[in-house]
């Protein structure tokens, strides 16, 4: 009885499949130290951010209870998008037994093409966090600005006010900053730094800010704040995916709810077939996926340097 071509492509299969799986895993998914996860089931998902009440009033005697009214702030949107790519290999080639050495570096080269493309995408929101043009928060204003709204009209801020270089006196401002975030009604609430976000370009300037035990680049015997007060409690995380421009730029997540998020509409997956006319074997990898930000204040930033 002769192999079927269904055959040869079931023999096929398990092994670029395990190729694929193995070569994938080997990244390090450097977006997962900036968004929350989520799974996503519709084309595309909108997160409503509340205003919640104003500070209680006080009521005199005899008096009526004030009622306040919570409202709709703004609407943040994800639209999911595929990414999928493939590669053939003749008919030929998989005759002459050549599988292991032609399939082997191409799907290690598929593997990399898709874990770029998703690091790249998970970094354009930071790549273009201090500007409207290639991308916005849910209320119109810039990822990082000095011009988010609260319902009474007044600022909110999730930027310094003067960009700097990475380095012990603009973190601790920034830190102060994240501290005096308010909310919608212009309530505090209390926010508290977590993680820093630098490019490879800031990675030893982070290290000695936050690793050392005395002050950074000072002949004094004091302390390193920063790192005595657990500050910045899961220290820093190196993204090799900032551009040639923006590598001074540096990130602080926050550990406000709702933040940076990264949905997963479709996870990774592969396949293969046949083409009848050239005999050839296809395999392909897709996934859908949206990056973006609900809440800004889960981002503090620091950008535009010279």
């Amino acid at each position: 009885m002769a192999i079927s071509r269904a055959q040869m492509m079931k023999e096929l299969l398990p092994g670029l499949n395990a190729l694929f799986g193995l070569e994938y895993n080997t990244y390090d998914s450097e977006y997962e130290a900036i968004y929350e996860t989520e799974s996503s089931d519709r084309a595309f998902e909108e997160e409503v951010k509340l205003a919640g009440f104003g500070a209680a009033p006080v009521k005199s005697e005899g008096s009526s209870i004030t009622y306040d009214t919570a409202q709709e702030n703004f609407t943040a949107r994800y639209n999911h998008e595929t990414i999928a790519m493939g590669f053939a290999i003749t008919e030929e080639a998989v005759e002459d037994n050549l599988y292991d050495s032609v399939s082997a570096r191409y799907t290690k080269a598929l593997a990399r093409a898709m874990a770029s493309t998703k690091e790249v995408k998970g970094m354009f929101p930071l790549n273009n966090a201090f500007a409207t043009t290639n991308f916005t928060a849910g209320d119109g204003a810039a990822l990082c600005s000095t011009a988010h709204a609260q319902i009474d009209g007044t600022g909110i801020e999730n930027v310094l006010n003067t960009a700097s270089d990475l380095n012990e006196t603009s973190l601790e401002q920034a830190v102060i900053d994240i501290a005096d975030f308010k909310d919608a009604r212009g309530l505090t609430i209390a926010a508290r730094p977590r993680k820093l976000i630098v490019a490879p370009y800031n990675q030893f300037v982070a290290t000695r800010i936050l690793d050392t035990e005395l002050r950074p680049g000072t002949a004094d015997n004091d302390i390193n704040a920063l790192r005595t007060n657990g500050t910045i409690p899961e220290g820093y995380s190196v993204n090799h995916y900032f551009t040639s421009s923006t590598k001074k730029w540096w990130f602080v997540m926050t550990d406000v709810p709702n933040g940076m998020k990264h949905f997963t509409r479709t996870p990774l997956q592969t396949g293969m077939d046949g083409d009848f006319d050239t005999g050839n074997v296809r395999y392909k990898a897709r996934e859908r996926y949206s990056f973006g930000v609900s809440d800004y204040l889960g981002i503090f930033g620091s950008g535009n340097v010279s």
